[in-house]
């Protein structure tokens, strides 16, 4: 009997038009493999060309007829990539974050998972068979030509071999003559890996032995090493025993030993990690660690804010009650803010929890991500550590997310969509009953206030684990050192402290949030300032390799010797970089041991590793960086700390530059003293009196707070109000200017005929970045009132991405976390 089922699907493309979600019938002999979550192929469009697509509903009941409803082709995962809940985040966050079907189901499965369907062009007759003369098309006769010297091709390949943009009206016309034909075929994005292995296959080895020829010195070698080990990998044999794989071979032809394909996983994690033994909780720790135990009852998706100071003992609490989690069967995700600190939090984990840790990262290699995602995916790990991203860890018995320095910036994705991880993890706990803990010593204002308000629990470390001391913090005003006649990079305090940690045999971490090695290069006489060609930056100088870099679309060049615009030859570099920090200290400390770290000496894979081992070690004595080392990192015999401009982030023009302020100083700090010895940190800063950075000093978040707030209720910033920024981009200015008229017009009209009463719009006006990699860019910014932000998305839905504007992009991030 024939049954009527049906799938909801999302196809695999990229075009707006197509952002909906399409439905196909299911044939009867695949009714038993259809699952939501499950890949497919489809046909798709007037030629029915095969795409993928993701089933995200199945049902016997539609609205249109039934006989204008095509059929699923086949089904490409044996599991469902995606369970029901993740199915329905996925949707979720398409409506949150105005996005794309297809881009939000892109991102929840890491590249490399999804099958691809390409097509292939070949002849169906011999080239005598071809009358040539009825060929009059060039083109034509270049692909037949192409065709039968190298036989089946890829179709996008066969168009860059011939330089033939328009190459499918010539492809469909030889079709219809019969000539060729296309086909399409699956090919995996990542594949598994394998490694040859040898098995020994007889049991009375030693007679095998004395049967072989005298010459057969070679394969007496090989199974004598078979002897003590029965099987190990094809590659470590012929290393082993210094045989040619013509001696293995012969050994199989015997029959004696087999040559199988292996699977081997590729683990990212160390081998060597050491085990991380349980620490007995303090009162603080206790109270916060059975507050969550007795509240969390994998139902409801409880929430809980640990606000707890730099050095306060937040990790041993994560731990702990992961521990809980797992014996009640549960899974627990892990996210730290920079990849940065992985490597000091996956030893931890991994040291407590041992295999039933994953990892997943943008760092890992495609082949790591896939293999790490399979294990998490078939059940052989049940806490999941990593950045943003591995909020989508596939687990499907969830119990807790930790999202530890929940205030940082990088749990916001730049990309669409432009979704927040801590958003993502609340409404994932809220669609699996987890748990959801959010720490940090500096909580976002945000956050704060939600916790103020009875919306999470707000738990509260005051004092640092085993009653160390907060470290001292000395404000030095780098006018009056100035005054005093010091232009060094280094005030005088921070200069001797360095010395004294020198002298005591401890450790010091500089910190500059400005990579490089000088900010700009200018000329005395008339002015000029090196920019970028490509965007209206200027260019960053870095010695190393003596060039000018922007640090936005990476285009590079000479340090001119002479100004380009007038000749002088007072043209030099300007400001401070951790770059040439580095250079300074290893002048002044020529026999101390100096490491940076920021994003130009941490490309390499394991670069953060290595670095932070080396401190760990006590092999470095003065680390030097940017934001990267400014939180997480623990390490006992850092007892000074300097920040070398504290109030560089002040002066950005952003609504959040003094929350950051107090973030970097007060975490940056927190890596002092975390040892037996109190710390001392050295702040040098040009605005003393502002408040944040005060407040800093006396590590006193509260009153931060409590005058940042009114701040934000008086301009109506978050959490008071809700901010859009809507980007426009391209390479032609005045069509940018053009476009962007229009949709604040169309907007304005739609908000009056809606009765959505806006705060401000702003623009449109030229953003403070306003040209990067050769395009224009120009951003309108709406405030509004919380209660219209759901109104108002559908608006921007029709009119920012449904529409499309030839010559420009637009982008849409509600609530930024920068508006740069």
């Amino acid at each position: 009997m024939k049954s009527n089922i049906f799938a909801h699907i999302i196809i695999d493309n990229n075009s707006t038009k197509t952002d909906r979600v399409y439905t196909y019938k299911v044939p009867n002999d695949m009714i038993n493999l259809i699952e939501v979550g499950k890949k497919v192929l489809v046909p798709f469009g007037f030629g029915n060309k095969l795409i993928e697509g993701i089933i995200i509903f199945v049902t016997d009941k539609i609205d249109v007829e039934i006989k204008k409803i095509k059929y699923i082709k086949k089904v490409l995962s044996e599991k469902p990539l995606l369970d029901k809940n993740m199915v329905s985040l996925g949707l979720w966050m398409k409506e949150k974050y105005l996005s794309t079907y297809i881009d939000v189901f892109r991102t929840i499965v890491p590249t490399g998972i999804f099958k691809k369907t390409k097509r292939y062009i070949e002849m169906t007759i011999d080239l005598d068979e071809v009358k040539m003369e009825k060929i009059t098309s060039q083109n034509q006769r270049n692909i037949i030509d192409f065709l039968q010297l190298n036989g089946q091709v890829e179709i996008n390949k066969l168009k860059t071999a011939l330089n033939m943009p328009n190459i499918y009206s010539s492809i469909e016309s030889l079709k219809r003559k019969g000539i060729i034909n296309s086909i399409e075929k699956i090919d995996v994005g990542i594949n598994k890996k394998y490694e040859k292995h040898v098995l020994l296959m007889v049991d009375d080895l030693n007679s095998v032995i004395s049967s072989l020829s005298r010459n057969a010195y070679k394969q007496r070698d090989i199974l004598e090493i078979l002897k003590e080990n029965n099987s190990m990998s094809l590659k470590m044999l012929m290393q082993m025993s210094d045989a040619s794989f013509s001696s293995i071979k012969a050994l199989q032809k015997k029959g004696i030993i087999s040559i199988t394909d292996k699977e081997i996983k590729r683990d990212p994690i160390n081998s060597n990690i050491k085990p991380f033994e349980k620490h007995v909780l303090n009162k603080e720790q206790r109270q916060c660690y059975e507050t969550i135990i007795n509240e969390m009852d994998f139902k409801k998706g409880k929430k809980f804010l640990v606000h707890g100071v730099t050095g306060s003992g937040k990790t041993e609490i994560y731990l702990q009650v992961i521990e809980e989690v797992l014996k009640k069967k549960k899974q627990a995700i892990v996210l730290v803010p920079e990849i940065s600190l992985t490597p000091q939090t996956v030893d931890r984990f991994v040291g407590r929890f041992g295999n039933k840790v994953a990892i997943l990262h943008s760092r890992l290699s495609l082949g790591e991500r896939y293999d790490q995602w399979r294990r998490i995916n078939e059940g052989d790990a049940d806490i999941v550590v990593g950045a943003r991203s591995a909020i989508f860890a596939p687990f499907n018995d969830l119990g807790l997310i930790v999202i530890d320095e929940e205030h940082e910036n990088s749990y916001k994705s730049g990309m669409n969509p432009k979704y927040d991880a801590i958003e993502v993890a609340e409404k994932r706990c809220d669609l699996e009953g987890a748990g959801l803990i959010l720490a940090s010593a500096t909580p976002s204002l945000e956050t704060y206030y939600r916790a103020k308000a009875g919306n999470i629990k707000l738990l509260t470390l005051n004092k640092r684990a085993n009653n160390l001391n907060m470290p001292s913090v000395e404000i030095v005003n780098m006018k009056d050192e100035l005054m005093l006649g010091n232009k060094s990079i280094l005030s005088y305090s921070l200069y001797k402290g360095i010395q004294d940690n020198l002298k005591k045999g401890q450790q010091t971490i500089l910190f500059l949030n400005r990579r490089g090695h000088s900010t700009f290069v200018s000329c005395r006489e008339c002015g000029y300032v090196a920019k970028c060609k490509n965007c209206d930056i200027s260019l960053t100088y870095h010695s190393y390799n003596d060039l000018l870099k922007c640090h936005y679309c990476g285009m590079t060049m000479k340090l001119p010797k002479i100004c380009p615009s007038c000749g002088s030859k007072y043209i030099k570099s300007f400001g401070v970089g951790t770059q040439k920090i580095e250079e300074f200290i290893k002048k002044e400390f020529p026999k101390s041991r100096v490491a940076r770290m920021d994003v130009d000496t941490t490309t390499s894979k394991g670069s953060h590793e290595r670095i932070l081992n080396k401190v760990k070690t006590g092999q470095i004595d003065i680390l030097i960086g940017t934001q990267m080392i400014a939180k997480g990192l623990d390490f006992p015999n850092v007892t000074l700390v300097g920040i070398i401009a504290a109030d560089l982030t002040l002066n950005l023009p952003d609504y959040k530059s003094s929350e950051r302020t107090f973030q970097l100083i007060t975490q940056v700090s927190g890596r002092a003293g975390r040892g037996d010895v109190k710390g001392r940190v050295i702040l040098q800063t040009y605005q003393p009196e502002h408040f944040s950075i005060i407040y800093a000093q006396n590590n006193d978040y509260i009153s931060f707070y409590n005058e940042e707030i009114k701040i934000r209720e008086l301009f109506k910033y978050p959490p008071y109000g809700e901010l859009v920024n809507i980007l426009f981009y391209g390479p032609n200015i005045k069509r940018v200017q053009e476009v962007s008229k229009i949709i604040c017009n169309e907007l304005k009209n739609r908000f009056k005929e809606e009765g959505i009463i806006v705060e401000d719009i702003f623009g449109p006006r030229s953003a403070p970045l306003a040209k990067i990699k050769n395009n224009y860019r120009l951003q309108i910014i709406i405030k509004i009132d919380s209660i219209y932000i759901e109104g108002i998305k559908n608006i921007l839905y029709d009119i920012c991405i449904k529409q499309r504007f030839k010559g420009l992009k637009i982008s849409l991030d509600i609530n930024p976390n920068s508006i740069m």
